[in-house]
């Protein structure tokens, strides 16, 4: 057999066919198998994440009724508008039993504080120590939401004397209320 220039270029093409394949055809096509390996990779990494976050949403479910709950327990202790004479007035009772003067009261105007209202009432009372001591505890075990801002004490008696120690208080009591539905801010 003899080798011709013809047979050598037969011979090449043979031989470059499937150097030339890998790289038009086989490289390429190997490159987007692992452009899709990677992406099934990274789809089922978010699939999996979204499955360990749905086991959660029964878990986030039951926290948010109990957080309703506790938002309807603390709701019911707000009482409506038409309520906060009554409450006025037994912050006057409480104040009278614990041995103080009747307080004075002025109402400032209400201030919305969230979904509800805030009543200031600006007070002053005086009495001993003790009394307003018990006035203070009595008024944290009242039922409703109430704070105490802007509280000044002052001491007047006689130093020499064997008196109890006379104080007068000067205090802004805020009571926390609702809007009675229908009527206005």
């Amino acid at each position: 057999m003899q080798f011709g220039t013809r047979e050598l270029v037969l011979f090449l093409t043979v031989l470059l066919l499937p150097v030339v394949s890998y790289f038009t055809i086989f490289k390429p096509q190997n490159d987007r198998i692992d452009l899709a390996k990677a992406e099934i990779t990274h789809k089922r990494e978010l699939l999996d994440q979204l499955r360990r976050e749905t086991a959660r949403s029964s878990d986030l479910e039951a926290v948010n009724d109990e957080l309703q709950d506790r938002i309807g327990l603390i709701e019911s202790r707000l009482p409506t508008n038409k309520e906060v004479d009554q409450i006025v007035r037994q912050v006057s009772a409480l104040a009278i039993e614990a041995g103080l003067q009747p307080p004075t009261l002025r109402s400032d105007r209400p201030l919305a504080a969230a979904r509800y209202r805030e009543q200031p009432l600006v007070m002053s009372t005086a009495g001993d120590f003790e009394g307003f001591y018990r006035f203070l505890l009595s008024l944290e075990r009242l039922p409703r939401i109430t704070r105490i801002v802007d509280m000044s004490v002052k001491e007047s008696r006689d130093r020499r004397s064997e008196t109890p120690v006379e104080i007068t208080a000067d205090f802004t009591l805020s009571i926390y209320f609702r809007e009675d539905e229908g009527s206005e801010s």
